[in-house]
């Protein structure tokens, strides 16, 4: 084999770097990056969008609840108020449901632990409905 067949295999292994790189490689961190960073962006709204959910299906739970105890619309106000901050003092929705339970029955309103539950459901699907379409 002759030296000038092997040059472009010398000058490519002599090379530091490739097309489309930089000497260290910056801009294939700089892809990384910016995938970590995209992905980080989409979790900071899938969580803030999750909070709203939240926070607008126990709105709407309090509304529900105070049109079975017949309050007023002030009261209902209030109570739905009161229906999102209970949903602070502890994870998960059985504070709310409590809430709900316990200020249902404390009313005299006959109703079961399923119903309080299903009513749950039925609020986070129009309270994401509403969220979406504000969008």
């Amino acid at each position: 084999m002759s030296v000038s067949a092997l040059a472009p295999v010398a000058m490519r292994a002599a090379r530091p770097y490739f097309h489309g790189e930089t000497l260290l490689g910056v801009s294939d961190m700089t892809t990384f990056d910016d995938r970590e960073r995209a992905f980080e962006a989409k979790y900071a709204r899938d969580e803030e969008m999750a909070f709203r959910v939240t926070a607008r299906r126990n709105r709407l739970l309090g509304q529900w609840a105070a049109a079975k105890m017949a309050l007023t619309p002030e009261e209902t106000d209030a109570y739905a108020k009161a229906v999102v901050q209970a949903d602070f003092e502890e994870s998960g929705d059985e504070d709310v449901i409590r809430k709900l339970f316990g200020d249902l029955t404390a009313a005299g309103i006959e109703i079961d632990d399923a119903a309080v539950r299903a009513a749950v459901e039925e609020m986070t699907i129009e309270a994401r409905r509403q969220l979406m379409e504000a969008q």
